[in-house]
């Protein structure tokens, strides 16, 4: 018996809940990465660790959200725990592969191309492990095209977006990358779900868990992922670089060195006017010591005095 699958029962609620979290996942993961790259006295490992758990956690929730709308209409659906917190770890290892990648090996294609494929393949497999920790009377089928077509997706998103993390400067250049990232995931398990069909055993379902209580079954998982996104929500924001971008209270004593060193006329009078190096000063010669003090009171001067004077000036 075939069964009905139906992956909007929520309608549009489910699938723009889902979309939100990707980008804000998305977004969190790309600013670190930029935040890694951008900083040279920045502490890389843990940014970009902290950016591969964020893209990985929120892709992880943006599948999740998605399937509480999901349902087969003729048996209810559990959840194996095990294998769907699996998928959350390899969704995250996978990511923070492809992250380290770009963080340690630079921005050239090769190295971008290399990456993206990793990052692909870590989301798409975040993806079909979570739907096999469906339990359900029944067995699932994919339609190999349409899997491929998703996994194509979900590497090219995953390669444009690591590529603006490298290459593109600003927040909302980064922003607008997180909402293409965010959508080629959303597209990606939309994708997934329509290659997917569903062959029920015969006999009476299982008793497992329906469509309607699932969000109730699905919200503990999901807690712990939204306690990360929004604590590295916080660690972005109150990141200077990440918020103001680059200006001169973030210098390095590099860039110091550059703004006061040679090939620059910084003064106190004329603070960072560019230049060339200045030469030797010049001293200025200021008007004689008078020497005694009667004729400096008096104005009267002695032949001596008024040749010293001469000279002097």
């Amino acid at each position: 018996m075939q069964g009905t699958v139906d992956g909007f029962s929520y309608g549009v609620i489910t699938p723009i809940a889902a979309f939100v979290m990707a980008c804000f996942g998305s977004a969190l993961g790309l600013r670190c990465v930029t935040r890694s790259l951008r900083a040279e006295q920045s502490f890389k490992p843990g940014w970009l660790s902290l950016g591969a758990a964020s893209i990985g956690c929120g892709i992880w929730t943006m599948h999740f959200i998605a399937m509480m709308g999901f349902q087969i209409r003729q048996t209810p659906i559990d959840y194996d725990v095990p294998l769907t917190v699996a998928s959350l770890v390899v969704a995250v290892l996978v990511v923070s592969v492809g992250v380290f990648v770009v963080g340690y090996r630079g921005s050239s294609p090769p190295v971008l191309i290399t990456a993206g494929v990793i990052t692909g393949l870590g989301v798409a497999a975040m993806h079909y492990l979570g739907m096999a920790g469906m339990r359900l009377e029944g067995q699932l089928h994919y339609d190999t095209t349409i899997v491929a077509v998703s996994v194509v997706i979900a590497v090219v998103a995953a390669t444009a977006a690591l590529w603006a993390a490298v290459s593109v400067r600003g927040f909302f250049p980064s922003l607008f990358a997180s909402l293409i990232m965010g959508a080629a995931a959303t597209g990606m398990h939309y994708t997934g779900i329509a290659a997917m069909s569903v062959h029920l055993a015969g006999g009476a379902p299982r008793p497992g868990v329906s469509g309607d209580s699932l969000p109730s079954v699905m919200l503990p998982m999901l807690l712990g992922p939204l306690v990360f996104l929004v604590l590295a929500g916080v660690v972005v924001m109150f990141d200077p670089l990440l918020v103001l971008g680059e200006g001169e209270w973030n210098d390095t004593p590099a860039r110091k060195h550059e703004s006061t060193g040679p090939g620059r006329t910084d003064s106190p009078d004329m603070p960072g006017l560019p230049g060339t190096a200045p030469g030797p000063v010049t001293p200025v010669p200021g008007p004689p010591a008078w020497t005694t003090t009667a004729n400096r009171d008096t104005g009267a001067r002695s032949p001596g005095e008024e040749s010293t004077r001469r000279q002097g000036w």
